[in-house]
């Protein structure tokens, strides 16, 4: 059963939190897994859960492996550990080859508490990372995806999005236009420092399903994966107080997944779950309900103007005629 097909979660916010933190945890990809002879490409592979999910798939015979960083530098220096644990794969650093590609996991995320822009777009900072840069490179990559992936195999697109995503406060869902919201202070502070980027993943879910109505899961599986607080090395929360970061710290000890079981759950979004995940959300190895607001007829019209104001936005790129042409 698809995600669009359930019933909204009704959990408390006490429950949901122990239901995806604590009584169920992903697990490791069954025994006869594999993902040889295959290409993929991670981005904000060089630390953190990204890094995990590259040694999961080299640890699965993945034939070769494209490491997409911010910093090339730190890429090469994770990239040359991986080729000691793995000599027998292909490892680069964001040299892709765009005639040859199997799965992308797009992790790259940005969290700040801070309103602040990007200054190429003048877009808010996580809004643009995490939400309108991530469809940008997804509607890049699906005709790769289609057009390379094996015969009676579909190519895998896996978003990551966020357990927070699915409890996301969105008080600006009707805003008109919507985009620009986004970019506003107010709007920012209004919804919350701390909900804003679990809003932005909320985003992501909306992008998955969007792009799974437009490409058949014959040819690209898309989907999106939600990991729940993670322990380990990460860079996500970098630009946190330290106060933050020992809250953190400190909720971490107490109910963190590992980065190797959450690592395993990108891993079930892109090789083990299979076409009933097609526009879905999967936390702990189970497919889960949007965001309530996805359900309803004022967020439906929600989506749609985001969907709309997004080619809009994307047009440069001409991303309307990729969707023409698959």
């Amino acid at each position: 059963m698809s995600s669009a097909s359930m019933h909204p979660n009704k959990d408390s916010n006490g429950r949901y939190f122990l239901r995806t933190q604590v009584w169920t945890k992903p697990t490791a990809p069954p025994s006869n897994t594999t993902a040889g002879g295959q290409t993929a490409i991670i981005t904000g592979s060089n630390t953190g859960i990204g890094l995990e999910a590259a040694n999961v798939l080299l640890g699965l015979k993945l034939s070769h492996l494209i490491l997409a960083v911010r910093s090339v530098s730190k890429g090469d220096a994770a990239a040359d550990t991986l080729r000691q644990a793995y000599p027998q794969a292909n490892i680069e650093v964001w040299q892709l080859d765009m005639a040859s590609l199997d799965i992308a996991i797009l992790n790259a995320a940005f969290a700040t508490l801070e309103f602040g822009t990007n200054t190429a777009t003048s877009h808010e900072q996580m809004f643009q990372v995490n939400y309108l840069s991530t469809a940008l490179l997804s509607v890049l990559l699906l005709p790769i995806l289609k057009n390379k992936s094996p015969p009676q195999t579909p190519g895998r697109l896996t978003l990551v999005s966020s357990t927070l995503g699915l409890r996301a406060k969105f008080p600006n869902y009707n805003a008109v236009p919507l985009i620009p919201s986004f970019d506003d202070p107010e709007v920012f502070v209004g919804v919350g420092t701390e909900n804003a980027y679990a809003l932005s993943k909320t985003l992501v879910l909306i992008l998955t399903f969007k792009l799974s109505e437009l490409i058949n899961a014959d040819d690209v599986v898309v989907n999106a994966v939600g990991p729940a607080l993670t322990g380990g090395s990460s860079e996500l929360d970098r630009h946190y107080s330290r106060a933050m970061k020992l809250g953190l710290a400190a909720l971490k000890a107490v109910a963190a997944h590992s980065p190797r079981q959450t690592a395993w759950l990108y891993v079930d979004g892109t090789i083990t779950k299979g076409k009933e995940s097609h526009g879905s959300i999967i936390i702990n190895n189970e497919i889960y309900p949007f965001h309530p607001m996805m359900y309803t007829v004022e967020g439906k019209a929600t989506m749609d103007r985001l969907w709309y104001e997004t080619l809009e936005e994307l047009d440069f790129a001409s991303v309307k005629d990729i969707f023409v042409e698959i």
